[in-house]
């Protein structure tokens, strides 16, 4: 049985969409849908970001409200993959107060923008490393020299942490003494046998110094302020870097029960098992816990919301009706490029769509992560545009859905996504009246290959049968990146190159009725 909300016309949650009737734009549906991607990713730019959220006030720095008093006293940590933006930006508004700081950047993260770089003879530290991201020992150097500094600190000082995607990778520090190399082992054990990314969280934790909120044991008395770049979806603050700043509430109990689950408890080297038998060195749970828990503040500053919001602005100034659909898009690719076909046929149905396709988009919600109530708003959205003669819609949603590995070929989640879609649109009209999808990781990398994701419509399926290309065979290969290489000349790609930041990923699936 489902239950359909009716959003009434005048519902503020409308008030976004329904501002004034877009104008008409003469730009091809294609190069607006690469524009509103290019927005996005653009919204989140570390200098960007922090820009935002870091105010100076005289010898003060305003941060969420907060007023944190600047003497001479601001250290900074970093670790992830847009981090160095992230400092550049810190220093050029709070520099003349900074004393110190240490960077843990990502080995491949490579940018020529100038703006984005730290300036000469600055006192900040970079050390790349994870290459691949996969820990190294140069991250494990870094996150050695990131706890020295911190546990230097006094109740006088201020410690600055910039955390982005890939900064767990970028902070390895096992408890001594443990190897770097087995609790690596230990960790991708239990990937292998089908742990949970909580359950993942939760072992890690246990053999780490500074996560789960050891980085900010080290510092205190110090007053910490953490600015979080978002690559999780939902934004919790105890996954994204795996939460070196937040308190760990993880127990004894806990960590045995995954390890007992996934069988593992018998074979783990003998350094784990010295850890794990002596709680009292891992758990990071003490008497007082609350008096510290006051000298932290964790602020999101950046994440896939923030990216959709400005998106919609785009799409709005390029003559589309933009409509956010969720922000924590997950789950089997195939699902997922399911409901985008369904929303696209809802979309551009002449007529009242069929009762069959409200009920399926109902039911697939919830197993992408899509919530009802959202799924009815933009359903509202979509059909008020097909009726009142809006013309041309644009649909925004981010997340990070999963691909089922069947193959060895070359591609991403992004790539298999927007051939799983063009599949689903077979049928529709081809633009400028169909229907056009792109998916994009805000990285600007999917998977091992050059590009961000790609961009499909309605005719894929005959064009690919046209230049001889069986899209079934690159499917089952999981080869989305040579099919779309391959298909005209890989004009359908999305190559931005390396964008210095990472939201997870954005989709755009814009629509145009005959009305426009």
């Amino acid at each position: 049985t489902y239950k359909i909300l009716i959003v009434t016309s005048s519902h503020p949650l409308l008030t976004f969409v329904r501002r004034r009737k877009p104008t008409l734009c003469k730009m091809s549906m294609d190069s607006r849908a690469r524009k509103v991607f290019a927005a996005a990713v653009e919204a989140v730019q570390p200098d960007t970001v922090v820009r935002h959220s870091v105010e100076r006030k005289e010898d003060s720095a305003i941060i969420d409200g907060h007023k944190f008093p600047l003497k001479h006293n601001l250290h900074i940590v970093g670790f992830g993959k847009a981090v160095l933006g992230m400092a550049a930006e810190t220093e050029r508004i709070l520099g003349d107060h900074l004393v110190k700081g240490v960077i843990s950047h990502n080995k491949n993260s490579h940018f020529h923008h100038s703006h984005l770089l730290l300036k000469d003879n600055n006192c900040i530290k970079v050390i790349e490393g994870a290459k691949h991201n996969l820990p190294d020992a140069n991250a494990q150097m870094a996150a050695e020299k990131i706890k020295h500094l911190a546990s230097e600190l006094t109740e006088k000082d201020l410690l600055l942490v910039l955390i982005s995607g890939g900064g767990s990778a970028l902070l390895p520090a096992p408890i001594p003494p443990i190897s770097l190399q087995e609790k690596l082992d230990v960790t991708r054990r239990l990937a292998a046998a089908g742990a949970t990314i909580q359950q993942l969280n939760t072992v890690r934790l246990a053999l780490s110094l500074l996560k789960g909120g050891g980085l900010a044991q080290y510092a205190h008395p110090a007053q910490v302020v953490a600015l979080i770049l978002s690559d999780v979806i939902g934004d919790p603050l105890d996954l994204i870097a795996s939460g070196p700043t937040v308190q760990n509430e993880v127990g004894p109990e806990d960590v045995l029960l995954v390890l007992e689950q996934y069988k593992l408890l018998n074979s783990l080297p003998s350094s784990v098992k010295d850890v794990l038998g002596r709680p009292g060195t891992w758990c990071k749970v003490s008497e007082d816990e609350t008096d510290k828990a006051e000298h932290v503040l964790n602020v999101v500053i950046g994440s896939n919301s923030v990216a959709l919001k400005h998106a919609g602005l785009c799409a709005r100034e390029l003559g589309f009706r933009p409509v956010i659909l969720s922000p924590g898009v997950c789950g089997d690719v195939r699902l997922v490029s399911r409901l985008y076909g369904l929303l696209a046929r809802f979309a551009c149905s002449r007529e009242e769509p069929s009762p069959d396709i409200s009920a399926e988009l109902l039911r697939l919600g919830p197993e992408v992560g899509v919530q009802t109530w959202d799924l009815c708003r933009t359903m509202q959205v979509l059909g008020e545009g097909r009726t009142e003669g809006w013309g041309a819609t644009c649909l925004l949603a981010g997340g990070e859905p999963t691909v089922k590995l069947t193959g060895k070929g070359r591609g991403g989640r992004n790539q298999e996504l927007a051939l799983q879609v063009g599949l689903e649109l077979r049928g529709l009209e081809p633009p400028p009246i169909g229907p056009v999808f792109l998916s994009g990781g805000t990285d600007g990398q999917d998977g091992p290959t050059e590009a961000a994701g790609a961009i499909t419509d309605a005719r894929l399926y005959e064009e690919a049968q046209a230049q001889g290309l069986d899209v079934d065979h690159f499917l089952i290969n999981n080869d989305s990146y040579t099919f779309f290489s391959q298909l005209s000349a890989g004009q359908h790609l999305v190559v931005p190159g390396l964008t210095c930041t990472n939201v997870m990923d954005v989709h755009v699936l814009s629509t145009q009725s005959e009305l426009q």
